[in-house]
């Protein structure tokens, strides 16, 4: 009897502790559901937030009136509509020195600089750019036809600290010049152009893209001419980055064509860096703008149309950005390190065709160059045109006939109708048909302004 009750004892207090766990345990149960609750909704407010951010990125590039400052301007709206979370704001800046020292020390994020410049611990590479030539321009009464005649002669120069300032001296050395043997005069690039009009220096070096428009106007008044630049051999052993090239004849007039032969001049490529502690995701975008979105930027600033290939952006010497570098390597398939050996045995008989698709290339360049030739044809015919058209009417016909020529010159540049070198040269004699055609507006305009004018239609 005695052993009943103490049982039933137990089987209480059992009872009692299984009820309290069981509380226990739901309250915990709920606490833990709570408490997910609401990790979940942080977690997702976080992430709500992050895509929201808009990420501000600040681009040094040159003076605004500089090829720098309005590539800059395309890189960051075309980035802005395909990202909208990043926003690039394009600074202006004294030159590509002062750009590298800017990204190096995290004043600026990402720049536009020269490809000698010399790279800093913490600059890495985005991409090669566009190529940028040397401009030697004389006045023709200085009789400066080559380097050497720039002895006891009044120079201007970029702004010290810029690309073409700090080029200019080592191409001085070599050709044997020294500081004194002529009075150089940095100044900012409009009072540099401004001093060659006004015969207050006998010549002007800078280093720019071919066919900027304030060198073409300075080209045009036939009283300044183009120097050639030569001896790259030499210079390349202390300047690798330096390569031979040329300015086609008739890039700065088709008219009358300037230069009036292919000029041998050198050329160094602009180069689009970035500090290496920006989010590689950013620089990735931006990469992916440059190569994925380059006919948007062709619309904007023709220079997108010589980007370099990403292969050359890969083999600058120096280290690419981490970004960069996830876009450039983003669809090579796992197996080429595993079959790297058979690769290079076919890649090694593959050898045996390279002549016959040397022939197939020195084909196709010829066939492409022949087609942008046939544009330019176009292009001056149309000149002719402008310079003869009366009416408001006949130009708006020969407008809307150059903008034709430019969308057909794009879609085959985009099918490889045409390379990019010969849409390059091809972008100028466009630019002075368009300039002609504004100064043949003008010119109407002034015309249908003076007195006795009467408008009289075409007759038959």
């Amino acid at each position: 009897m005695r052993r009943l009750k103490k049982l039933r004892v137990i089987n209480k207090k059992a009872k009692r502790i299984i009820s309290n766990a069981v509380r226990d345990g739901r309250a915990l149960q709920v606490s833990l559901i709570g408490l997910s609750i609401v990790a979940a909704a942080t977690f997702a407010v976080l992430l709500l937030r992050s895509r929201q951010q808009v990420h501000v990125v600040q681009l040094a590039t040159g003076g605004k009136t500089g090829e720098y400052y309005a590539f800059g301007e395309a890189i960051a709206q075309i980035t802005h509509k395909h990202h909208p979370d990043i926003q690039i704001e394009v600074l202006e800046a004294p030159g590509s020195g002062q750009n590298m020292n800017n990204v190096q020390t995290g004043a600026v994020d990402i720049a536009l600089v020269q490809s000698d410049t010399p790279i800093q611990p913490a600059v890495k590479a985005i991409a090669l750019l566009y190529p940028e030539l040397f401009h030697l321009i004389a006045s023709k009464e200085a009789n400066i036809q080559s380097m050497d005649d720039l002895a006891g002669k009044r120079i201007a120069l970029m702004p010290v600290g810029s690309g073409s300032y700090e080029l200019f001296w080592p191409l001085a050395k070599h050709y044997g010049l020294s500081e004194a043997a002529f009075d150089a005069q940095p100044l900012p690039p409009d009072a540099a152009h401004e001093a060659l009009m006004k015969g207050e220096v006998d010549a002007l070096f800078r280093i720019i893209g071919l066919g900027n428009p304030a060198v073409g106007d300075l080209l045009k008044t036939a009283r300044f001419e183009l120097v050639p630049i030569d001896r790259i051999g030499a210079l390349q052993l202390n300047q690798p980055y330096l390569k031979s090239t040329v300015i086609p004849q008739g890039s700065y007039d088709g008219s009358q064509p300037v230069p009036p032969e292919d000029l041998s001049v050198i050329a160094v490529n602009a180069l689009l860096v970035a500090n290496e502690a920006v989010e590689p995701e950013i620089i990735q975008a931006i990469t992916s703008v440059l190569y994925e979105h380059r006919n948007e930027l062709i619309t904007i600033n023709p220079r997108a149309a010589s980007i370099q290939s990403p292969e050359a952006s890969q083999n600058l010497g120096f280290p690419l950005h981490p970004g960069a570098k996830a876009y450039y390597t983003q669809d090579n398939p796992p197996f080429l390190v595993e079959y790297a050996e058979a690769m290079g045995l076919v890649l090694s008989l593959s050898i045996l065709g390279f002549s016959g698709i040397w022939q197939f290339r020195l084909w196709l360049i010829g066939r492409q160059k022949n087609r942008a030739d046939d544009y330019n044809l176009e292009i001056l015919t149309l000149i002719e045109q402008v310079e003869q058209a009366k009416t408001f009417q006949e130009l708006q016909t020969l407008r809307q006939a150059l903008f034709s020529i430019l969308r057909q010159v794009v879609v085959d540049l985009d099918v490889d109708k045409i390379s990019p070198e010969s849409f390059q040269s091809f972008t100028f004699p466009w630019e002075v048909a368009m300039t002609t055609l504004h100064h043949q507006e003008v010119a109407v305009r002034q015309a249908e302004k003076s007195p006795g004018y009467s408008h009289q239609l075409p007759q038959d």
